[in-house]
């Protein structure tokens, strides 16, 4: 009888530690987490699609957008909003000229909706690993 409980509190254990191990995982993860400025001066601004290239993204990341709320936005959209710099219905724009956006796995794809704005470049897609 003493074995039996013996390998009850073997497994209830081992439980624990897996648990302990995956908490731990799960933490790295985030820890390994980085942020980004949004354009090579600091600021998101016109020709700024160029800006992610030779930067190596995860999931977790996050983007900040800095710029003045009164000329510029931010928001997240899909490829082909991207590519034809059309804002799709229902996107809510950014507008704190603070954006923190946290990127997700795959493609991310950021414009400014102001007139132009995306037609000048203002846009930047980011994959995310």
């Amino acid at each position: 009888m003493a074995k039996g409980r013996g390998s009850a509190s073997w497994s209830a254990r081992a439980i624990v530690t897996l648990m302990a191990v995956s908490v731990l995982l799960l933490q790295a993860d985030y820890v390994q987490a980085a942020t980004y400025t949004v354009g090579d001066s600091g600021v998101w601004t016109f020709n700024a699609v160029g800006w992610p290239k030779g930067k190596h993204f995860r999931a977790g990341d996050v983007l900040v957008f800095n710029y003045n709320p009164r000329m510029h936005n931010v928001v997240k959209v899909d490829s082909g909003s991207y590519n034809n710099c059309q804002t799709p219905a229902g996107a809510k724009p950014y507008t704190s000229g603070k954006d923190r956006i946290t990127l997700s796995k795959g493609q991310n794809f950021f414009i400014c909706n102001f007139p132009n704005h995306c037609e000048s470049d203002m846009k930047i897609a980011v994959t995310a690993v």
